[in-house]
């Protein structure tokens, strides 16, 4: 009567015990590894994310070289400013001479204000035309030349070619004339250089 009861009921029910006991425990080694490893995943792609994107330097291809030779010739650079200056002094030419009224606006006919408006508009567009064509390129030119004299682009460069430029210009009113144009272009195109940087 004292002897240990092994019968299969109790038997029985300390091994589903222990067998549910194992479960648990292996279910839950096997969450906490998958934490670890979510959490080891998640700590590594937040730290490739953080990693700034190096980005592949490309080099320039032979037709852009090319190109910057070209637009490095002062020539070519000179005639292309001339060009665009010309085009901006018919357009202010032709604004301006829209505007100019005739003296005697009131004895013409509607006709006769259209023709003198016409008129206008076109000598004043071929004056500015002329006028800023040059300004374009004695700029550009004196830039370009003292730019690759200096080896450097800075503001120095913009203030000799508009001394030059406005030298140039105001030269027919005599040296004084001259200096007073050396200095106020050099001026303006220091103050429109600046202007033009803080927008880029």
């Amino acid at each position: 009567s004292g002897s240990l009861n092994l019968s299969p009921p109790f038997f029985g029910w300390r091994g589903k015990r222990c067998i549910c006991s194992v479960v648990i425990g292996l279910i839950a080694m096997s969450n906490n590894s998958e934490a670890a490893s979510n959490d080891i995943s998640g700590s590594s792609s937040s730290n490739a994310a953080d990693k700034p994107q190096i980005e592949p330097l490309r080099m320039p291809t032979p037709e852009e070289i090319r190109g910057q030779d070209i637009w490095n010739n002062c020539a070519v650079r000179s005639l292309v400013s001339g060009i665009m200056g010309g085009g901006l002094g018919v357009m202010m030419g032709l604004f301006f001479g829209a505007l100019d009224n005739p003296i005697m606006q009131e004895q013409m006919t509607t006709r006769q204000q259209l023709v003198y408006t016409a008129k206008q508009m076109g000598q004043r567009s071929w004056s500015s035309c002329k006028t800023f064509a040059v300004m374009g390129l004695i700029f550009s030119a004196a830039e370009c030349v003292v730019e690759k004299a200096r080896a450097k682009h800075d503001t120095t460069n913009t203030v000799i070619a508009g001394c030059v430029t406005g030298g140039a210009i105001s030269a027919r009113g005599g040296p004084q004339a001259a200096c007073a144009g050396c200095a106020g272009f050099a001026a303006f195109s220091v103050v429109i250089e600046k202007f033009l940087e803080r927008y880029e």
